[in-house]
């Protein structure tokens, strides 16, 4: 399952296949925004184009298959920007990537960093969606042989029709 490496914040973050990488990063801590975007994001519409990331790496095959196509806001907002560069809030990830953010921020020691990023391995992420009930995680067993929630309440007789 897929992994996203975040070169910059020198962090793994796991994700399902069709997570949308800007939901993934921001539920993780992992900041996408400089103060323009903090300030004035769009929420992942893709008009603001302030969640834009560089795609270093795709580690398992080709771009196709590692992320969602380029969508029309995609190509239309970053026309005269690096080819590698994508929109977080439009990105869908299907497998393992390496993945830069804010690309327009310098990063001092960043070909150290990337190089360090493709040479270790990364972890296998998870095998399946998580289900949840009742504000907690719960595995599939345990929601197969749950009983809670399944007595309907009691009728009072003034309220059947």
């Amino acid at each position: 399952m897929p992994v996203i490496r975040f070169v910059r914040e020198g962090v793994d973050v796991e994700c399902y296949p069709g997570e949308n990488l800007r939901e993934v990063a921001l539920r993780n801590g992992v900041e996408l925004y400089g103060l323009k975007g903090k300030l004035g994001n769009c929420g992942g519409c893709g008009q603001c184009i302030t969640c834009f990331v560089d795609v270093i790496d795709i580690v398992e095959g080709d771009n196709i298959l590692a992320l969602s196509r380029r969508t029309q806001v995609e190509e239309l907002k970053l026309r005269r920007r690096p080819k590698t560069w994508r929109l977080a809030c439009q990105v869908l990830v299907q497998r393992s990537v390496l993945i830069l953010t804010r690309p327009q921020v310098s990063l001092s020691d960043a070909e150290r960093r990337v190089s360090a990023a493709r040479t270790a391995e990364l972890l296998s992420g998870p095998t399946e969606w998580p289900l949840y009930g009742l504000g907690r995680n719960v595995s599939a067993e345990q929601s197969a042989t749950s009983n809670e929630g399944d007595e309907e309440p009691a009728l009072n007789s003034d309220t059947v029709a």
